[in-house]
This record gives C-alpha cells, structure tokens and sequence, in this order.
C-alpha cells in the first residue's frame, strides 16, 4: 500500500474538539488518513512538505450545476430578465437545450479543474442536457474520474421539453452505479421543481427512487413562482406535492428553499430531510434571502452549495452570513452557522449521500486534504479559527490538493490534466454553444 506523508503544516482537524496541531505531520495510506500529529516513522513513497502552511479536510460542495459553466461571460439574446422565472426561460432553459455531449464534457472538466484548485474535493452536481440525455451522467463521471474527485451525480427530470425526461437516465445511471460499486461516485435522483413536473412524473420519479433506494435532489421554493405556478397547475403547494409523493426523507436534498414557510420547514425537519443554499447564486438572481436561521432552528440539516456559481467553498460561508447580517440588520448573526454549514453541516451530507466518512483530518477517514498558503500573523487557535476562515484563507491560495490519497495539484500544477488544452477546448465549446442560443 503506497504511503504518503504530509509534514511541516499546521493541522486544521475539524475535529468535535477544533484540534489545531502546530507543525503536525499526517500520514496517507492508500485512499485514506493513517495517522494526523505525531505519525509513526514507517517508510514512505512521497513526502510534501506543507512549507507551514494550513492543512484541511478537502472542502465540500453539495448543490452544484455543471452544465452552467460554458455560460460565463454570455448575454442571453433579448430584453434583460426582469424575474426568475425569465432568467430560467430566456437562459438556462435555452442553455441547456443547446448543450451537446462534448459540450457536456467541457463543462464538466473545467470546473473540476477550479474546483481542485480551491481545494475542493466532493461535489454533488444536478445535471440537464435535453438534446443528450442519455447517457449524459457517464460523461460527468468520465469527468470527474479524469480529474480524480469524488461526486455524487444526478439528472434534472422535468416536463418542460418532454413528459417524464430524465427519468430513464437517472434510472439507468443509478442501476450502474449499485453494480460497479465504486465508492467514488453515487447517484442521487435529480427533479428541477414543483412547478415543471407533472403529477404522472412526480409519482413515476418517487416509485423509481424508492425502488432503487436513492435520495432525490430537487429544487423547491427559489423563488415565488414555484409555489403559484405549482398551485395554479396542480393546486398544492411543492412542499405538499413532494411530501404526498413520498419524495421527502433522510436521504433527499432540497435545494434553495427560500419561500418555504414554517409549516413547509417543519415537514422537512420532521422528516429529516436536507438542504442546500446557495447565497452568492440567489443573490445574483435577485432572490429574497434564504430564511436561514430560522431553517437551522427548525434542526434541518443545511449545507452550502454555489448552484454552479463557483467553485469556491468559503466564499459561499463568507457570502451566507454576510447576506444575513444585511438583510436583518444585525451584525450579531449568522458567523458561526455560516461557518458551520461549511465545515460540519455539507460533510454531515455527505455521510449520507456516500459510504465512506470525510470532512475531519481523523484515521480511518478519507484522504481529501487542502493545503493553504497561509501565515497568521495573529494566533489562531480552535475559538478564533472562524475569523481566519473567512478573512484570511478565504483568499488564500491552494498549494495542494489531494483527494482519495491522490496529489491532484502541488505546485500551482496538476499535472494529469492538459489544463491548457482542455481550457482552450473550453472556449471552442463556448463559441459554438453561445451562436446555438437564439
């Protein structure tokens, strides 16, 4: 079993207790943390020295949407979105009809790449590509096998171009997924929203889920029109659609949640289902603020996702308490359970999206670690670590990203990917896709 030895960092456990570890050492052994602190002196492949710097779990995205990359910098054709609803229909509908199957790949590859960059190292990704549906989930996963990161993988069922599109895809991928049993990569089963699916698919996506024993990941209550739309066609509210349907429960992830009620809150917790927000995304689509304390008290499970936004995890921590404290006028609120959702509540998800534990430098876990390039020039202890997290390695850069015990960048290089050539791949991709969009 090949061995790796980190040494010469300043150990971030995320333990229960907030351990910090000065000039610790932490041994790898094949995908996994052997030893954190004081590692015993057996021999090693390879050694990468930390230069003082801070070490860390690998950090976690749990709401993510690929297929969104190749829109950067694009202008979708027409009078400017006044609403949601027009931001949907005038761009990301019209993206992702237009979306081909190497344009799937590109905008897979490439965030994976930022992604290693910012240390992040689990995505859970919801995915939509109408004119390649099938077999659309294989290329994300060649995606992310290429680059070496765990993922949890889903496609966006929705009535909007066919009845019931998505479903085979998540069925299919999901049965693959059971028979090869790799660790690495897990399904969820993806809905878009109350408001698009019809009640024959909302009750065919629950009977397939349950059968196939998967959580489902769907959006709900982003914005106002969900809920009027859902009423107006099928008169229920999405809350109640999903709960009726079953789609509800320990292993489901709700997106968003913004316009949720207490009564919609309170299903949800009592069903222990989870949550992801998304503050930088609502906020660039001129969304209300996610009511999140009042979700955190409910005892909801809620982590932080960037909605295909950015790759950058503790922007996304940064962004949600900073979003609070402005909209309820109070600089008293929401640090901690920022922080929180970040470091504790999106690996406390992954428990149960995938098998194997993560998110804390701790023997036995997974060996996803990300190595800071950061010097505090004030102590920096379990009490204050917060502060260092959102003004200091916030902007600090990765040096070294390492996921399942595999060095995927040190540097400043990744060295299995041509990252120029998929880049400028990329930007083909773009040029093509975006005179597509009409």
């Amino acid at each position: 079993m090949n061995r790796l030895l980190i040494k010469n960092g300043t150990l971030v456990t995320l333990d229960d207790a907030g351990t910090i570890i000065e000039n610790g050492s932490l041994l790898i052994e094949g995908s996994k943390i052997a030893a954190v602190g004081a590692v015993p002196d057996v021999p090693v492949e390879r050694v990468v020295d930390a230069g003082g710097g801070v070490v860390m779990p690998g950090l976690i995205n749990v709401h993510h949407h690929f297929y969104s990359t190749l829109a950067r910098g694009f202008s979708a054709p027409g009078v400017p979105a006044a609403n949601f609803k027009e931001i949907l229909e005038r761009l990301w509908w019209k993206l992702d009809r237009a979306l081909d199957a190497e344009d799937v790949y590109s905008s897979s590859i490439i965030p994976c790449i930022e992604a290693i960059r910012a240390g992040c190292t689990t995505i859970i990704d919801h995915h939509a590509s109408p004119a390649c549906a099938d077999g659309s989930l294989d290329i994300l996963e060649r995606a992310f096998r290429e680059a070496g990161l765990n993922g949890s993988l889903c496609y966006e069922v929705s009535d909007r171009n066919a009845v019931g599109e998505g479903i085979e895809e998540n069925v299919r991928f999901a049965k693959k997924c059971r028979r090869e049993g790799d660790t690495q990569i897990q399904p969820l089963f993806g809905l878009h929203a109350s408001m698009t699916l019809g009640p024959a698919t909302l009750e065919r996506c629950a009977a397939e889920g349950k059968a196939l024993g998967v959580g489902f990941h769907v959006h709900i209550d982003e914005a106002e029109c969900d809920a009027e739309e859902s009423l107006r066609q099928f008169g229920a509210l999405p809350i109640d659609r999903f709960q009726q349907a079953g789609i509800v429960g320990r292993k489901s992830l709700f997106a968003h949640g913004i316009h949720l009620d207490e009564r919609g809150r309170n299903i949800l917790a009592d069903s222990d289902s989870m949550m992801a927000t998304n503050p930088e995304s609502n906020a660039n689509n001129g969304l209300s603020a996610t009511p999140l304390l009042e979700i955190m008290r409910t005892g909801i499970l809620i982590g932080l996702g960037t909605d295909g936004m950015s790759n950058q995890m503790i922007s996304q921590a940064r962004a949600a308490y900073l979003v609070q404290r402005a909209t309820r006028r109070d600089p008293r609120v929401a640090f901690g359970e920022a922080c929180a959702m970040l470091l504790s509540n999106n690996r406390r998800i992954c428990d149960r999206v995938f098998p194997e534990k993560r998110g804390q430098l701790m023997e036995g876990q997974l060996a996803d670690i990300a190595i800071f390039d950061y010097q505090p020039f004030t102590p920096m202890r379990a009490t204050n670590f917060y502060g260092h997290l959102l003004f200091g390695l916030v902007q600090a850069p990765v040096t070294t990203t390492i996921c399942r015990g595999r060095v995927l960048l040190e540097g400043g290089k990744i060295p299995h990917l041509d990252e120029v050539g998929l880049r400028r791949q990329a930007v083909e991709r773009a040029r093509r896709l975006w005179e597509r969009i009409r």
